[in-house]
């Protein structure tokens, strides 16, 4: 299996549409920068402020160059508007495992189906495209919205690393682990999650 880095992915259905995060895009994420700073009160690398957003996409650039990650910026169809940003890390294509993380909306496109629309655009990309079996998820133990969304799309708690990484602003976190199986992909995620997002659609 053989990813290609410099192929420019675009990922699309009827409410959004990911394609690959450049430098170009400083613009389009720095309203949420500058505006919703606490976005990132639970990441690991902030891009919060106008210098903070520039060295959070050319560090993602980087890592794409660098064949170790392929980050996305998102666009709501609907709204007409960028949302957010999230990108696959990790890639271990001899393994076949990745995770999928450093996923971030504006607070406009929260709890509107946007996220749910993304993470089956990316799971297809990743198991059914790339061939993967593994996709995983980490989050800080204390962000409880981001541990009932990956829940929601299908994810299993696989335990959590007590003390794993240092907080940006000081003290430890915990980092739950979450994941996906490719025979749970194929077994029942997929269609429960193409079941929510048809809902979504339905329901406007």
């Amino acid at each position: 299996m053989q990813i290609d880095f410099s192929f420019d992915y675009q990922l699309q259905n009827n409410r959004v549409l990911l394609r690959p995060l450049t430098i170009d895009d400083v613009p389009n994420l720095l309203p949420f920068a500058i505006t919703e700073p606490e976005l990132w009160r639970f990441s690991l690398t902030s891009g919060a402020g106008e210098q903070g957003i520039r060295d959070y996409i050319n560090q993602a650039v980087k890592e794409r160059q660098e064949q170790n990650e392929y980050p996305f910026i998102v666009w709501d169809k609907q709204a007409e508007v960028y949302a957010g940003s999230t990108r696959f890390y990790d890639i271990q294509p001899a393994n076949k495992t990745l995770q999928l993380g450093f996923t971030w909306y504006g607070k406009a496109f929260h709890a509107k189906g946007l996220n749910k629309n993304c993470k089956l655009l990316l799971l297809e990309l990743a198991f059914d495209q790339w061939g993967f079996e593994r996709v995983e998820f980490r989050a800080d133990n204390e962000n409880k919205r981001s541990i009932a969304a990956m829940q929601s799309i299908g994810c299993t708690v696989e335990g959590v690393l007590r003390s794993h990484m240092p907080k940006p602003a000081g003290g430890r976190r915990d980092s739950i682990i979450l994941s996906i199986l490719k025979t749970e992909w194929e077994g029942h995620v997929r269609r429960n999650l193409q079941e929510q997002v048809k809902k979504i659609s339905q329901d406007g």
